[in-house]
């Protein structure tokens, strides 16, 4: 599988995103990509395979592994970086569409296109809230389909076609186990990361609106202290300056 398109992405984020939001893409990239593709995709290689049973009734082996495996985990967490970064992808063409905007105008219509900030807020928003949902789901689910986060040694089946209850053996349990829990670490403090970085935006901006309506009232009341001493002043200068006309006549 080619993941350089999902390099791309997260190059391309990276240059919208906050400090946390850069932390999140590192870790993404450097703990979760390159170690999936380096070390754990090959520790699972040949999961089928090496996964044997003390029977050779013949599919037994099969709806065993099925039975444990519903789902291959190293498919699975490829289905979770994917669906992960995915929510990127709604920056990405926000800016773009910002981009083509400003062409078909010939002008600039935003001063800092990398300033989060308005409509580019709200959409970074949605993305974090997306990631972080879907943190939570695959988390949920490596838990509900494997029965908790551990590998074990040996798993009994009694599933037809077996004969009876036999003895299944999983091939390297210890160095899968180690892998299951760094990627299950790494997805958590993606997780935190990802909800840190929402509080921080929300958090921010509304610090900023507030202090941003702060400042109007303060100018308001300002603009009204100020008229209100124009119209004292008027009347003051008007009985004076009849009282001249008075006494020229």
């Amino acid at each position: 599988m080619s993941w350089g398109f999902l390099r791309d992405l997260l190059s391309e984020v990276n240059k919208y995103s906050t400090e946390i939001g850069r932390i999140w893409i590192a870790i993404v990239f450097i703990f979760r990509l390159l170690v999936y593709i380096v070390a754990a995709e090959n520790v699972w290689k040949y999961e089928h395979n090496e996964f044997e049973c003390n029977t050779k009734q013949p599919g037994c082996e099969n709806v065993c592994f099925d039975h444990f495996f519903p789902v291959s985990q190293t498919r699975l967490w490829a289905l979770q970086l994917i669906i992960v970064s995915t929510p990127s992808l709604l920056v990405v063409f926000y800016v773009a569409f910002r981009e083509t905007r400003e062409k078909r105008h010939n002008q600039k219509l935003y001063k800092s296109p990398r300033e989060i900030d308005g409509e580019l807020l709200c959409t970074y928003l949605v993305s974090l809230i997306l990631k972080t949902g879907f943190e939570i789901v695959f988390l949920v689910l490596f838990y509900k389909l494997y029965n908790g986060f551990k590998v074990p040694h040996l798993v009994k089946c009694d599933r037809s076609p077996c004969p009876n209850a036999v003895d299944c053996y999983i091939s390297k349990p210890t160095e899968k186990m180690i892998f299951l829990y760094f990627l299950v670490a790494t997805s958590g403090l993606c997780f935190v990361l990802s909800l840190s970085e929402l509080s921080y935006l929300i958090f921010r901006y509304s610090i900023k609106c507030y202090v941003k309506k702060y400042i109007e009232k303060q100018q308001s009341s300002k603009s009204d202290c100020h008229k209100l001493t124009v119209e004292q002043q008027v009347p003051n200068q008007t009985p004076s300056l009849a009282q001249k006309l008075i006494a020229s006549i």
